[in-house]
């Protein structure tokens, strides 16, 4: 299996709330054309002593995957169900297929999120043990930096390095942003250190989605935190009430935006 861990660094207060606002949005920005984001469930849990909410949705992904997986895989295949627990600063999240018969329990993405008050200087978080933490591969993500964003994605609105903030005169985000955080009492920082573990067992394409699937994951990851930096006059303002009143409109939305919206949002990138 593939294993990484993605190391972004951010400087935000109160990210729960800017993280669940933009997931919202940007599942708006990813749905139509009967493609994109289904929610089944959202609710409270509680389990051995978690607390969280719980969240079950489906991904319509057709246009989303490279060319070479929909000339083989069956249609059923290419909708694929997340199932999250939030009990932030800690979350965990699993995507799996439940109707492709032929892949059972041969595929399987697991992604295991801790929020740090850091800048991205700890090592193995997730308490992995020495033999599984040599396979993983560390990935830093800067936010800021417009290398490590494709040019079909690339958003000027969306840019850290051109966005300012009227509500918290946050930004732009110049090149040594990340070294002069630890100096700026005034301006609360987190680092999201995500575990990704890819499973897809099928032979003779297996490396080649695995790798696939780490290239999208990053790419996801990269666009979806620039986002929450340039939305943050939209988010900064809401408390969790507002943002669980959203949530269920933004469902709703959602089944309707699938049947009547273009498909839009993020394809495949083809090699």
């Amino acid at each position: 299996n593939i294993i990484k861990t993605f190391i972004i660094i951010i400087i935000f207060p109160f990210y729960q709330v800017g993280q669940l606002y933009s997931v919202a949005e940007a599942s708006k920005n990813e749905t139509g054309g009967g493609e994109g984001v289904e929610v089944l469930k959202n609710e409270p849990y509680e389990k051995d002593g978690e607390k969280g909410q719980y969240t079950h949705k489906i991904y319509h992904l057709q246009s989303k995957v490279p060319s070479f997986v929909r000339m083989l895989a069956p249609a059923s295949a290419l909708n694929i169900h997340e199932k999250a627990w939030n009990a932030y600063p800690y979350c965990r999240l699993f995507l799996f297929s439940l109707q492709n018969e032929y892949m059972k329990d041969n595929f399987l993405i697991k992604i295991e999120t801790w929020h740090k008050p850091d800048t991205g200087h700890l090592d193995n978080v997730h308490g992995l043990d020495a033999e599984t933490w040599k396979k993983v591969d560390v990935v830093y993500i800067d936010i800021a930096d417009r290398s490590q964003v494709d040019s079909k994605d690339y958003k000027p609105e969306e840019d850290p390095c051109r966005y300012k903030s009227v509500k918290t005169g946050r930004g732009p985000l110049g090149p040594d942003w990340k070294k002069e955080l630890p100096k700026k009492t005034d301006c609360p920082h987190m680092c999201a250190y995500k575990l990704v573990t890819v499973k897809f067992k099928w032979w003779g394409l297996q490396n080649k989605v695995e790798s696939f699937i780490q290239k999208q994951e990053k790419r996801l990851f990269t666009n979806f935190h620039r986002q929450l930096f340039c939305w943050i006059d939209k988010w900064i303002d809401l408390n969790m009430g507002d943002i669980r009143r959203m949530e269920e409109e933004t469902r709703k939305e959602l089944d309707e935006m699938r049947v009547k919206d273009p498909v839009k949002g993020m394809v495949a990138l083809e090699d």
